[in-house]
């Protein structure tokens, strides 16, 4: 059995804790290792074969896969964060399926999570933003055309930004083009959760700048919308004026007034 393993955003108390059974079960393990945290195979048995896929090809990876399954292994494929973001594994099962070898998928925390728990941020808001845009900036590898930076910006959403820290000016230029207003904030996360974590807050049009002042052109998430910096309403979900499915909201113009609430307003404090 292949086990395709999301090993969290980088700290090694991250990955689940299926993730990290298989690990210490696995007899070969192919971890991408321009991202994955080593420290994660510290545990792995003394005798795994581990291969680092940053110097492989598909082909390659797919052969130790082939060979370890005739000889009745378990392969374990560590991908970063979750492998269902960027982690070009529909490649990998085609080809698997075409070879009749098995595989199972272990999800993972994306390093869009650990960078909002790095900025303590909420990605939805009530009355600022109710979606996330996850997406990248075109580089060497192209973007189909209608989610160009420019058209997704109309939208307005949380934006996160993935393998796009080297183009900070095309993305400045871009989302303000498209219609973000130059002064909506911008953060950046440079390796969420890893020990060398590092996070900023700026604006969109000065994002460029300060990403050349701090060094970062890599290994990093940029978050773009109001969520960052932003009054918002407070969520219905525990308003006491609010009824849902496990309890009645309080009627402010009866009930409400045996506890002091006279409006709507005081019921909310």
């Amino acid at each position: 059995m292949i086990y395709f393993v999301g090993a969290g955003p980088g700290s090694e108390d991250l990955i689940t804790v299926r993730g990290q059974r298989y690990l210490t079960e696995a007899d070969i393990v192919i971890y991408a290792g321009s991202l994955v945290n080593p420290a994660l195979l510290k545990n792995t048995k003394e005798d795994c074969q581990i291969y680092n896929s940053a110097y492989m090809t598909l082909p390659e990876v797919i052969k130790v896969m082939e060979e370890g399954e005739k000889a009745g292994k378990m392969t374990v494929r560590l991908h970063t964060g979750d492998s269902s973001l960027y982690g070009a594994v529909r490649e990998q099962m085609e080809e698997l399926q075409r070879r009749n070898i098995a595989w199972e998928v272990c999800p993972g925390v994306s390093s869009f999570c650990g960078a909002a728990a790095a900025l303590s941020l909420e990605y939805t808001l009530p009355g600022i933003s109710q979606s996330v845009i996850i997406t990248r900036s075109e580089g060497r590898t192209a973007v189909p055309e209608k989610e160009s930076l420019r058209s997704l910006a109309a939208h307005q959403a949380t934006m996160v930004l993935f393998l796009s820290s080297g183009l900070a000016e095309e993305v400045s230029r871009e989302l303000i083009g498209g219609g973000y207003a130059p002064d909506t904030p911008a953060a950046v996360v440079y390796k969420a959760t890893w020990p060398e974590e590092r996070k900023f807050v700026t604006t969109l049009s000065l994002l460029p700048e300060k990403m050349k002042e701090e060094g970062i052109s890599r290994t990093a998430l940029i978050i773009v919308g109001n969520v960052i910096d932003s009054g918002f309403e407070r969520s219905k979900l525990y308003d006491p004026c609010f009824t849902t499915g496990y309890r009645k909201g309080m009627d402010t113009q009866n009930a409400g007034k045996e506890k002091g609430y006279e409006s709507r307003n005081d019921c909310l404090q």
